[in-house]
């Protein structure tokens, strides 16, 4: 058994303490949120829609294996391993630059309640070179100790996703990289022992931060170039679903779906890390440009269909930034919100996971009830929950035109209603042009 401390209880910390806790690990979970803390202490998991989880925190609050507080460094004094999930903030404003306020703030904690001996592991997605140049002195001028000597530093990133984070711990391999070799080793035996032995060890925390921000850098672009694709595919004619489906029958080829721009706290986020700290990054900057522009091409789809924008009502269904999770950070639909208020279109927007005052804080109209809708122009798919399953298309007031911007519809559903298809990447079925 391990004395471990997870600093951060939010909707990546709370599962990766619980998951350490099943373990038989003694865990204690610190937390500024008073309220998070009492719900963890009466067994009650915070955290909705996340798989195993509340089964899990009822189960080892009950044995004593896990308890929350909000005194960060008590609770560092009395563990062997210290594993940091506090959000890194950043700036859209400025170039997405991180707001290290909360992380830096854990790190005095830990400063204050450290013992020699002690592993401690960043697990927030940071900048190159931030676990030993920016997060370790901190620890250090608090303590008085030294990384790497009187105390282990490790960066090991979170590879996770929100209502599937359990899974993701259990399924994927786990980096790591520490500011010195013995701080690797010293996190690689701990993750053997209280995780998984899917353990990669790279050689500096420089590596394992470099490694997370490629994953997002990767998908970024190649998103990008899916987004890129469909454009052209739209000006011939063609479906790029076929043909990314036809590409991707070869084994080295692995395009992925466009779409109207991606969201979340990775993807829009993590490549300015690179961008913005690592010299020549012209492909990423562009891939970010080319998929937020994607709500500027939506807006200019439904003014090719039908004219004019001004006045018209466009209904968006999701607010999340991907189907079935309750998450608004940075998702494209906040990007076409502003495209269609720009266009002059009055924005309504239905998610059954969000209340109306949620919805109105991001500039549109609220519509909880689909049965009760005025007159439509145009409906945008924008993330398509589960709950839309069953949504008459032909009970929809005003014949309005359907955007697919998520491709998860089926054609013949929307034109059986009588309603005009269209959809990123789809094209008119006409003659491509000559070269």
């Amino acid at each position: 058994m391990t004395n471990i401390c997870v600093i951060g209880l939010g909707k990546m910390g709370l599962p990766v303490a619980a998951l350490f806790a099943s373990r038989g690990n003694h865990v204690v979970g610190a937390d500024i949120n008073t309220a998070v803390v009492d719900a963890i202490n009466a067994g009650q998991c915070p955290i909705e829609n996340e798989p195993g989880l509340a089964e899990m925190i009822s189960a080892s609050v009950a044995t004593g294996d896990l308890r929350a507080t909000t005194a960060t460094a008590d609770a560092v004094n009395t563990s062997d391993v210290v594993v940091v999930l506090v959000p890194l903030l950043v700036d859209p404003k400025n170039d997405y630059e991180p707001t290290y306020g909360a992380l830096e703030s854990a790190m005095r904690g830990i400063g204050q309640g450290i013992r020699p001996g002690t592993l401690v592991i960043l697990e927030t997605t940071l900048p190159v070179g931030d676990t030993r140049n920016r997060l370790g002195p901190i620890i250090e001028k608090q303590s008085g100790l030294r990384a790497g000597e009187d105390f282990l530093l490790v960066f090991s990133p979170e590879r996770v996703q929100s209502n599937q984070v359990i899974r993701n711990l259990l399924e994927y391999p786990k980096v790591v990289g520490g500011v010195n070799q013995r701080s690797t080793d010293a996190a690689v035996k701990f993750y053997h022992e209280s995780l998984t032995d899917n353990v990669i060890a790279v050689t500096t925390s420089e590596a394992a931060e470099f490694a997370k921000i490629a994953e997002c850098v990767y998908r970024d672009v190649n998103i990008a170039l899916a987004n890129e694709m469909a454009l052209c595919a739209m000006e011939v004619g063609i479906d790029v679903n076929e043909v990314i489906d036809a590409a991707n029958s070869e084994p080295l080829s692995n395009i992925h779906k466009p779409g109207l721009g991606v969201g979340g706290h990775c993807i829009p986020v993590y490549p300015y890390f690179m961008i913005n700290r690592l010299g020549q990054t012209v492909l990423a900057r562009q891939a970010r440009q080319i998929n937020d522009q994607m709500a500027t091409v939506a807006a200019r789809m439904l003014h090719y269909e039908i004219g004019s924008l001004e006045g018209k009502n466009v209904l968006i269904l999701g607010l999340s930034y991907r189907a079935n999770v309750k998450e608004p950070t940075f998702s494209s639909a906040i990007l076409l919100i502003e495209a269609l208020r720009e266009a002059g279109a009055n924005v309504l927007l239905h998610d059954p996971l969000f209340t109306a005052d949620e919805i109105e804080r991001f500039g549109a109209t609220p519509e909880q009830n689909l049965g009760n809708l005025p007159q439509l122009d145009a409906v945008v798919v924008q993330a398509w929950h589960a709950d839309f399953n069953g949504l008459d298309w032909q009970a929809l007031p005003g014949s309005p035109v359907v955007l697919d911007g998520r491709n998860a519809l089926k054609r013949a559903d929307i034109e059986a209603a009588g309603l005009r298809y269209l959809a990123v990447g789809v094209g008119e079925r006409v003659a491509a042009k000559s070269v």
